[in-house]
Order: C-alpha cells, then structure tokens, then sequence
C-alpha cells in the first residue's frame, strides 16, 4: 500500500508539472510548491505499521542528519521538506541544502574574492589601487588603463548537433567543450605575464568565423524562456574564478546578434538579463565589468530592446539590482567606427568602443575625442574591447592611437581563411597559448607597453 501512495504522489505531481508547463506560455509567474508535512516518524517509540490505525512509523523515513521524529520539538520533528518549480526563475535538477525559517532564508555567503574593479574618472583600479600603477609609456600614461583582448569563446558550446562537427579537435576528431574551458583558464597565467589584465567573453559566444553572414550554430548560455544553462553557467564560473585569482578583470557579454533570435521574446531577454544579473550577484564576483550586448548598433539584432534606442533599459536593469549596496559596473558596445548614442553614455558606467573596419590611427583617435562630445558624457573610462588590426612593428597603429588619448585597448585575432588551430582565438577549436607569430607580436607589445617582465 506504501508504493501505491508514493505512486499516487508522484502522478500528482506530474499532472501538476504539466498543467503548470502549459499554463507558463501565457502566465510565466507560475511558483508550484510541493510540500510535505513536518518532521518524519522513524519508529522511534512507534511501530512500523502506518495503515493499521495505531499513528505508528515508516522504514522509509529518513532525517538524517538531524536529531528527532514527528512529534518532537527537535529539529528532525520541525522541519518541512519541499520541492518548488518556477520555470524561467529557478534552474531544475538542483537541490538546495540551506534552510528557510518564518519565511525568510539566510542568503549564503558569497566566496571571499581577491580581485575587485572599481571606477575612478576615467582610470580603473583593481583592489583600490590604479591598474599600472606609475607605468607610462612612449609619453604616454598607461596608469588607470585595461588592457585587454577578446576571448569570447571561452564558454562556447554547439548545441547543434548538425554544426558541432565542425569545430572537432583534430586529435580526437570531436569537439570537446570541456577541454576548451580547462585550456582557456590554463593560458590564463601567461596573458597575465605579459601584462594583460582584462579579457572579453560573452555567453553568447561570437561568430565562429571571425565574421559570418549566417550563424547557423546554436552558442547560446540562456534556454529560449530566457533561463541560464546550468552547464554554461559552470564554466563560466571557473572562468570568473580563474581571472579573479589572477588578479584580472572580465567583461562580460549577455548577449550576441546571430544568436539573439534564440531567446523566444523581449521578456526572455529580460528575464536573461536579470537571471545573468543575479547569478553574478550571488557569486560575489568583484571583477566583472557588463556588456549587455555585442554591437548593440548591429542591425542583425532582432529584440528591439537590443538596439540602441532601448538597450539603456537593460543597463539600467543591471545597475539597479544591488546586493547589500554594492552593483556590477555595466555598459554595452558598438560596432567598428560607431560612435555611443546619449542614451547610452547617460546610462553607462565606461563606454565600450571597436575598431574594426578602422585602419587609420588618425580615425580611431577622432573617435575618442567625437565620444567625449557626446551629450550626458563625465569623466568615465572608455574602452576599445575589439580591434583586429596590428600593425605592432609600426609607430603608427591603434593601440598606439588609442593609448595617446589615455583610453584601454583590446585585440580581437580572428583566424583568417586557410590558417590551422594555433591562429586566432575567435574560431574553435582554439589554441589558447602564444601559438602563431600575430599572438606573439601582441603579446610582446602588450608586454613592452606595461613594462611587464616576459618569461
């Protein structure tokens, strides 16, 4: 009779799922709690007898690790196991440990962090101090600067079964996104030798290409309803982890035009930016500055609250959700040439500018000088987060520009048609390390710019 009970329970409970999977579509604040009644009877001073009348227990009973059985004032007779379900809001297959009591719960303590960013004028600091603390270079400050290199990838996984052959390791003929994560944080140490302090990733990926007409891979950390996947969400967090013990900062992309359109609506890309938002909080990360998306000005985005008329909506999201009065710092970027619209410089913390398609230095400095023209602009810094142009052997280049203005900038190595593995690091399968002469020459420069002591 035990299990037609436990049979009966869980029929219900599956009924229960499908009336709530079916009303979601229309009515997404839907919490289903399944509640079980306080403490469970271990046949302490009762027998095991539970349908014969006499309130006896049930070898099935179990409340380990605390003391006491229904009936008692001990912790094992008080407490209520549950099982909740709000889809879109709370990810499945997890089980909380942490207790609630007169409905409230005691939030669990974020690990303790190393590195912290913070904003002064125009100048970062890491852990209160200016990055490059001292350093100039070429008569040029380099102190308060982040520079840094687009690494989006970092987090990447296909989940088109029909693409994902495509970017198989040629040592094992399969595409491994574990391995991808564990190298990426193993070339961690090395970026950071030479002077690197910031890196680009983005749980959306980036085109796998370099540039691409189509995306027709399937890249994305956030289910259709906007919810985070637990396994993206995972390495991820080692990323976070991994910079944050290397003392280096990460910028943090949501969202990435190519892949937008796999959120279902403009309240999936809400609930993404807000789940995102609070998965950062919860981690205690002090390292992460937000890009709400890649090239907010792209006209491949297909949510309106992406482009730039509305995008200052969800920076304005992520800075007010706040967790014991401390924010993230947050921005979105543009595309190669496109100066910040008002709207945007209002609501930021730093502006994000690229400079792709920009092959004259003497552009990429008018940049600079037409951003901070821009109405609602304050000291603040700005950062260029992507350039594929080199040019490092020469006294004219970007970096070079861009540095003259006392603004950061980043590289972004794209493989270029017929090049192997060890080129770029945009398109998968990625050698992460110094692996081709481009990574090498940046990294040099990088290196002879910071003053930073090579290997």
């Amino acid at each position: 009779m035990q299990r037609y009970q436990l049979l009966a329970s869980l029929l219900l409970l599956g009924c229960i799922a499908a009336a709530q999977q079916e009303a979601y579509s229309s009515t997404p604040n839907i919490i289903v709690f399944y509640i079980g009644d306080n403490g469970a009877p271990l046949k302490i001073h009762k027998v095991d007898s539970p349908l014969k009348g006499d309130l006896g227990g049930w070898d099935g009973s179990l409340n380990d690790p605390l003391n006491g059985e229904k009936g008692m004032l001990a912790e094992g007779g008080i407490h209520v196991p549950f099982v909740v379900a709000w889809p879109g809001t709370i990810p499945g297959g997890q089980t909380y440990g942490r207790e609630a009591r007169n409905g409230t719960e005691e939030r669990a303590a974020a690990p303790a962090r190393k590195t912290s960013v913070s904003i002064a004028g125009e100048d970062f600091h890491l852990n209160g101090r200016p990055t490059y603390a001292g350093r100039s270079w070429s008569g040029h400050r380099i102190e308060g600067l982040l520079l840094n290199s687009r690494m989006v990838q970092a987090t990447y996984d296909d989940l088109n079964p029909e693409t994902a052959t495509r970017w198989a390791y040629a040592d094992t003929g399969k595409w491994d996104a574990e391995r991808n994560v564990r190298e990426f944080i193993a070339a961690m140490p090395e970026w950071k030798r030479h002077g690197l302090l910031a890196v680009t990733v983005n749980f959306q990926g980036g085109s796998l290409e370099g540039y691409s007409r189509k995306q027709t891979w399937e890249s994305g950390a956030f289910n259709p309803d906007g919810r985070l996947r637990p396994e993206f969400a995972d390495r991820m967090r080692r990323v976070l982890d991994a910079a944050d013990a290397q003392g280096m900062v990460v910028i943090l992309g949501y969202f990435y035009f190519g892949q937008d359109q796999r959120l279902r609506d403009e309240a999936a890309v809400i609930h993404a930016t807000d789940e995102a938002t609070r998965w950062l909080m919860d981690g205690g990360w002090r390292n992460v500055l937000v890009e709400v998306n890649n090239e907010t000005n792209v006209k491949a985005y297909d949510h309106d609250i992406l482009k730039p008329e509305r995008v200052h909506e969800l920076i304005d999201r992520v800075r007010k959700t706040q967790r014991d009065g401390r924010r993230l710092l947050v921005g979105t970027s543009y595309g190669g040439g496109a100066i910040p619209q008002e709207n945007v410089v209002r609501a930021s913390d730093f502006l994000l500018l690229h400079g792709n398609g920009v092959k004259d230095p003497k552009r990429i400095a008018e940049m600079v000088k037409q951003t901070r023209a821009v109405p609602g602009y304050r000291p603040m810094p700005i950062v260029f987060n992507e350039d594929d142009h080199e040019n490092f052997d020469q006294p004219a280049n970007n970096f070079a520009a861009v540095l003259a203005e006392h603004v950061s900038w980043g590289w972004f190595d794209y493989r270029r048609q017929g090049e192997g593995m060890d080129e770029g690091y945009q398109s998968p399968p990625v050698n992460w390390g110094l692996s081709s002469e481009r990574k090498r020459a940046f990294f040099n420069y990088l290196a002879e710019i910071t003053g930073a002591k090579k290997p």
